[in-house]
């Protein structure tokens, strides 16, 4: 299908109203953010599935057919040149913070076998390969000045991973923003990514825009206070954190000027955190000189943010490529949805896991800047892991041993 066919899109915002869960055969997508929940229901029509540079024209080819009450949802891959993957579709239902009640958390498999790629050792020779190309270019104008190494978890369950109690786990976190959008299918077999991301990429409302990129990260110490208070004002003293998430706000900031009458920083830099994270986050506040701009473009000009690419991101991407030992695809891109006026909201894809059947592929990345220290960057990845291992099931303690 070469655009959207024409599909009524109505919109439900009765909490009394029955909510099929997230995750089920209804499920076209879901969203739980702190402002609600938006899922859309239905059979999901694709666009056609290009490189970012062609989005705005053929969003707005599908609204012009579909109307603006329409939605678009999906996802843009790490990768630039690669191909997004965006979906419309037939009902979008949406319920305000607090409409709608919690699920149970159902048991997800008590049985995994764990393939680690690389595991914490081989993770930490990438950063220190990283930091001798840091060093041999701190000369160079254009040298390498951070990059985002990842690694991987392939998770392997009895039986298939039940989305619907995987999206209830994750959503019990209200500082994140849990997600599942479907994902073009590999080999025969159907994809959804699926997360609990802290970080807003673009959110729009009108003229209005904002964003909260978040860079440098500690793990919590939830069962002591103490600790845990320590860990988060360590991290808020680090000079390297805080260097490393300047770098990523004076991107964000750059990058949307040219588009913007207004662009501020209200509150500076904070503390922030999700259940198993602290980080440094700092929200940015934006009046645009045309409110008729798409938040999805607006998003795919921002990403990959130096949060998970690093700086400067053309050369960064490059060395990536090069260190990790798999491709991307749509981990560390964007999630999100918009409407035909422009508005939507789209996440950075972090704290997440490809599903397919019985397999879940987790991502965890950390920010390499000099003076980073490859044991603590380890550590931080095995951490970031944690929200995705807690929902699925997988004892926590598994990753610390590694």
């Amino acid at each position: 299908m070469n655009m959207l066919t024409r599909l009524d899109s109505s919109v439900r915002a009765d909490a009394a109203a029955p909510l099929p869960p997230p995750g089920g055969r209804e499920t076209a997508f879901a969203f739980q953010s702190p402002q609600g929940l938006l899922h859309g229901l239905g059979a999901a029509v694709p666009l056609t599935f290009h490189p970012s540079a062609t989005l705005e024209a053929r969003l707005s080819a599908a609204f012009h057919i579909a109307g603006t009450d329409a939605v678009v949802a999906g996802a843009l891959p790490f990768d630039r040149e690669a191909a997004d993957c965006l979906w419309q579709v037939s009902q979008v239902a949406r319920w305000p913070a607090g409409a709608v009640r919690p699920l149970p958390r159902p048991a997800i498999c008590r049985n995994w076998q764990i393939h680690y790629q690389p595991d914490a050792a081989g993770y930490a020779r990438s950063v220190r390969r990283a930091l001798d190309i840091m060093a041999g270019e701190a000369s160079a104008p254009d040298g390498l000045r951070k990059v985002v190494l990842s690694r991987s978890l392939l998770a392997t369950a009895d039986r298939d991973i039940d989305l619907t109690a995987l999206f209830a786990r994750l959503a019990v976190d209200p500082a994140s923003t849990t997600f599942l959008v479907p994902l073009p299918p590999r080999d025969g077999a159907s994809r959804v990514m699926a997360g609990a991301t802290p970080e807003l990429l673009l959110a729009k409302n009108g003229a209005r825009i904002s964003s909260h990129p978040l860079a440098g990260s500690a793990r919590r110490r939830p069962g002591d206070l103490a600790a845990d208070a320590a860990a988060g004002a360590g991290l808020l003293r680090s000079r390297k954190d805080r260097r490393e998430h300047a770098i990523v706000v004076e991107f964000i900031l750059d990058t949307l000027a040219p588009w913007c009458r207004r662009l501020f920083r209200p509150q500076g830099l904070a503390l922030t955190s999700t259940a198993s994270m602290w980080h440094l986050g700092t929200g940015i506040e934006g009046e645009l000189k045309d409110p008729d701009v798409s938040a999805a473009v607006l998003a795919a000009a921002l990403h990959p943010t130096p949060a998970v690419c690093g700086v400067p991101r053309e050369k960064a991407a490059r060395h990536i490529a090069a260190l990790e030992e798999y491709g991307r695809d749509f981990y560390a891109g964007t999630v999100g949805w918009c409407d035909g006026r422009g508005d939507g909201a789209w996440y950075v894809t972090i704290r997440c896991a490809e599903i397919a059947g019985r397999q879940a592929r987790l991502f965890a990345g950390a920010g390499i800047v000099p003076g980073s220290d490859p044991l603590a960057e380890a550590e931080e990845t095995g951490a970031k892991f944690a929200a995705l291992l807690n929902a699925l099931d997988i004892p926590l303690d598994h990753e610390v041993r590694r």
